[in-house]
This record gives structure tokens, sequence and C-alpha cells, in this order.
């Protein structure tokens, strides 16, 4: 019989379901929810409410496409943390009550570990995966973390923000611009067409691996702020060099850092994670990196950085086949110490 297993997300603001057959993907459904953009950022409790109107036909969907009864399921992954709590209750509850419904297994997957899984989701397209052990830069807007990755169940964090997430900058920064939520990928889109040395943003002087984000943040916010008050729509006029000049500082400290850690730890390969690894400038940026330091650069394709179910289904196989499952009263653990 094969194995079916079923991964659930829904740490924030997308609802999502996967399909693992023996551990290929055959589905992988995600239901994002626009009624943040008018509030310029996620509102925890409109998340929660749209993931309970989205987790059943998500979840249906992902079964049809992948050719699947809920009877067939082996056993049910979910994302216990890190998240919002409100979201990521509906998810819990969900895979707790399909669990014990069907007699399966339950698995409770760390959202941030899935993340560095989505470098080993099979989905037919023979793409390499790193090998043991890497260095992975997990960057999102809530998490941006160095990981020193020995086997799918044994990952050490060496480094991680002091404070904000890279992802968190970027959307900050976007939202001071006047550009619409998620502002990340609009700072990249217009970063393209700018000039990186125009506006001079502050270098983190950050001890070790850790890694720190408010200063660049408030210097860029305090920057826009300052020209407006003296010329008015200096954020349009500028947005291009303004956007290039954010992207560029961000980007430089986590290759900074990340450069430091691969001498450090005398890795071969390197991969990025998150939904930050979507940003076009850091995956070029990364790859000059590898070539220059002689190390194996890995970067997921765009669906598998931003968050979704196949990292989480692909983090709960390897659960399964350790034994390691989730009691049936399992609570979500929304911040991780």
């Amino acid at each position: 019989m094969p194995t079916i297993l079923l991964g659930i997300e829904s740490s924030c603001d997308e609802t999502a379901a996967a399909v693992l057959v023996d551990g290929l993907l055959r589905s992988n459904v995600v239901a994002g929810q626009e009624v943040h953009a008018k509030w310029g950022g996620v509102v925890p409790e409109l998340a929660s409410r749209a993931h309970q109107e989205h987790i059943v036909p998500v979840v249906a969907e992902a079964l049809r496409t992948a050719g699947i009864a809920k009877e067939d399921l082996g056993a049910v992954a979910f994302t216990r943390g890190p998240g919002l709590v409100g979201a990521l209750l509906v998810g819990t509850c969900f895979a707790r009550s399909l669990a014990q419904a069907l007699n399966i297994p339950l698995l409770a997957v760390n959202h941030v570990h899935a993340h560095v899984m989505a470098h080993f989701i099979r989905d037919g397209s023979n793409r390499p995966s790193p090998s043991f052990p890497f260095l992975n830069l997990t960057v999102s807007g809530g998490h941006s973390q160095l990981v020193l990755v020995r086997s799918p169940l044994d990952m050490e964090v060496i480094g991680t923000t002091l404070d904000d997430a890279a992802g968190e900058a970027f959307d900050k920064g976007a939202k001071v611009l006047g550009l619409p939520y998620p502002g990340g990928p609009l700072v990249d889109m217009h970063a393209k067409l700018g000039d990186p040395h125009r506006f001079q943003l502050p270098k983190p002087a950050i001890e070790g691996l850790d890694l720190s984000f408010s200063g660049i943040k408030t210097a860029f916010v305090a920057l826009v702020r300052r020209e407006e008050s003296k010329q008015p729509g200096f954020a349009r006029t500028e947005l291009n060099d303004l956007c290039a000049s954010l992207q560029s500082a961000i980007i430089d400290h986590l290759l900074a850092k990340t450069r430091r850690a691969i001498r450090l730890h005398r890795v071969s390969s390197v991969g990025i994670a998150g939904g930050v690894a979507a940003n076009s400038g850091l995956r070029e940026r990364l790859q000059e990196l590898g070539e220059r330091e002689g190390v194996e650069v890995f970067i997921p394709p765009f669906a598998y950085c931003t968050d979704n179910a196949a990292m989480i289904a692909e983090a709960g196989r390897h659960l399964l086949e350790a034994g390691q499952t989730a009691p049936l009263d399992i609570v979500p653990v929304p911040r991780t110490s």
C-alpha cells in the first residue's frame, strides 16, 4: 500500500493543503486572503475567519486534484507553529479532527523547519537537492535565520534576527512609500530599475551570526518622511532608487552573515527558503556569493518559497518515518522560544 500523506498549512494568511503519495507531490493548493490588502498588513482576526472559510474547500480540492479519497489517507501533517494563534488553531483543529475520524497518525510540523524542507519536495522535476550538512538562510515576513541543517530532523539555528525580520523591513519600507500590501514583491520590481547606491542606509553592527533589520527600517522610514516634508511627492519621483537602496541594504546584511557562516562552518552547500527567497535580487546575489565562496547554491521554485502545504507534508513525511507522531490533544505553539 502506498503511503498517502495530507499536509495542512495555516500559520498566517494562506490556507493550503497538499498531498504526497510515496513522497511524490500530487497536489499543492493555496488560497490567499485579499481582505488584508486594504489594511496594509495581516489582521489576525480576519486571517482566522478566512481560514475557517477556506480550510474545507482547499483540502477537498487538494484531494480531488491528487485523485485521492480522504479514506485513503495514511497520515495528516499540520503546522503547529510558529504563527498567528487564531490561524494556527483552525489548521490544528481540522487536522486533529480528521486524524481522529480516520484513525490515522497526526504529525505536528514546525513551520520554519518546513521552509528548509522545501528543498526536498519531489514533484517530478528532478531538481537537485542539497546534501547534508548544509547551511540554510531562512527569510520571510516573520523569520530570519541561519540554520545548520544536519538532517531533516536535526537543524541548529546558528543566527537569528534580534528584532525585525527581513520581510517585515521590506513591507514596512513599501508601506511608507505608498505601495500596496504585500509590498515586498513591489519593492523588488522597482529596485530593478533603480540605483542601489543613491541613498545610504546604516549597516547593522551586530556581532556573530545574528541579524538586525530595525535600524535599516527606521532609517529608511525617517529618510522618506524627512524628504517628503521638504519635497512633497519625493517618494513617488524617487521610487525606483529608494526601493533599490532599501533592497540593497537588506541583502547586504543577509549575505554578509551568510558569508561568515559559510566560512565558519565550512559547508559546501547553501540554500535559501521562505517568502523573501522569492526576491530576485537576493537570488542573484546569493548565486554570486556561492561562486565567490566555492559553494553550491540551492533555491526552491517560487511556489515553495512562500507559505505552502507541500513543505508541511514533506516535513511531516520525515516525522512519520521516525515515528514522531503527535497526540490528538496537541495545541498550537504560536511562538518559538
